[in-house]
C-alpha cells in the first residue's frame, strides 16, 4: 500500500516541472484548460486531492505523451485514492489524518517524543486523559470518540503483518510532566513495555532528563521521520508544533532530522535499559492514586 499524500507530493512536483519546462505560468495553464490559477496552484502545491480529468487535461494541453504521461496518470490515480481515514472526515482531527496517511505507506517510522506518548501506542484510558487535558485549552477540533477510534485503526496498521518498523525515543521529562492520572500513566508505561516485548518491529528508548546530546543543538520540538519502500517515494520528516504539523520533503531538511534522531537515539538509554526504566518508573511513581515521590 502507498500513501496518497506522498503520491500527491510527487504528482505536484511532476506537474510543476512540466509547466516550467514549457515556460508557462499557472495563469497560462489555467487558461488552457479553462480552470482558475488558484486551482492549478493548489494542485502544484499538493493542497488538494487531484481530479484525474483535470490532470489529463493539463497533460493534453502541454502535449505530454508516452511514458511520462503514463507515469503522471498513475501518480494522479494513486494520489486520488480514498482510504479509511477519509470516512472519518474532520471528526478524527485533521492532524491525525496526515499521520494516518503517511503511516499507511511507510516501511519505517522513527519518532522523537518530547511532549507526548506515541499516538499509535496509547491505551484507551490514556487517550481519554489526553482529551480531558486538551479540553482545558478550549474547543476540541475533533470528536473524542472518533479520534479514539481512528487511533485504533492506526494501531492495527502498525501491528499488521506488513506494518512498518517503529522506533521511538521518549523524553523522560514528558513522562513526569504530562498531567494524566498516575494510575493511567502507570498502565500506559506498562503497555509500552508489553508492546516492545511482544513486537519485534517496535523499539522504545528513553532519553534521560540529565542526558547530554553532543554533536549539535537540542531538538526544539517532537518530530517523526518516515521512509517508504518505493524508490520514488522519498523520505519525509514531520515536525509537531503547538498548532500545526510541518511537513519537510527537501533532502537537506530531511537529512537534518535524520541526523537529529540519530543523536537523540545515541544519547538515550539502550532499548533493554529503557524497558527496565519504564517498569521501574511505573512501579515507583505511578502505582495507585498516589503522587510522585
Amino acid at each position: 500500500m502507498h500513501s496518497p499524500y506522498v503520491r500527491r507530493r510527487r504528482l505536484a512536483t511532476e506537474l510543476r516541472k512540466v509547466r516550467e519546462a514549457r515556460e508557462l505560468t499557472t495563469d497560462d495553464v489555467g487558461r488552457l484548460i479553462y480552470q482558475s490559477r488558484t486551482k492549478i496552484t493548489r494542485l502544484e502545491n499538493a493542497q488538494v486531492r487531484p481530479d484525474l480529468h483535470d490532470v489529463m487535461d493539463i497533460l493534453d494541453a502541454l502535449d505530454v505523451t508516452d511514458a511520462k504521461r503514463d507515469r503522471i496518470i498513475r501518480l494522479a490515480r494513486d494520489a486520488g485514492e480514498k482510504h479509511w481515514w477519509d470516512r472519518f472526515g474532520e471528526s478524527m482531527g485533521p492532524r491525525q489524518k496526515l499521520y494516518a496517511d503517511l503511516e499507511s505507506g511507510a516501511d519505517g517510522i522513527r519518532s522523537y517524543n518530547q511532549t507526548g506518548m506515541p499516538a499509535v501506542l496509547q491505551t484507551p484510558e490514556f487517550i481519554d486523559a489526553l482529551v480531558e487535558l486538551d479540553a482545558c485549552q478550549g474547543t476540541l477540533a475533533y470528536r473524542p470518540e472518533r479520534m479514539a477510534e481512528a487511533r485504533e485503526h492506526r494501531q492495527k496498521r502498525l501491528l499488521s503483518p506488513n506494518g512498518p518498523t517503529y522506533d521511538a525515543v521518549l523524553d523522560e521529562t514528558m513522562i513526569h510532566r504530562l498531567a494524566v492520572p498516575p494510575p493511567v500513566m502507570a498502565a500506559q508505561l506498562r503497555h509500552l513495555v508489553d508492546m516492545v516485548t511482544t513486537e519485534e518491529r517496535i523499539t522504545i528508548q528513553v532519553l534521560p532528563s540529565n542526558a547530554r546530546i553532543p554533536g549539535g543543538l537540542l531538538p526544539k520540538a517532537s518530530f517523526s521521520h518516515y521512509t517508504f519502500p518505493e524508490p520514488g517515494d522519498s523520505a519525509m520528516a514531520v515536525v509537531d508544533t503547538v498548532t500545526t504539523d510541518i511537513v519537510l520533503t527537501k533532502r537537506n531538511e530531511v537529512a537534518t532530522y535524520t541526523e537529529l534522531y540519530e543523536r537523540v537515539s545515541e544519547a538515550a538509554l539502550s532499548p533493554e535499559e529503557s524497558l527496565t526504566f519504564l517498569s521501574q518508573v511505573a512501579d515507583r511513581h505511578f502505582d495507585g492514586a498516589g503522587s510522585e515521590a
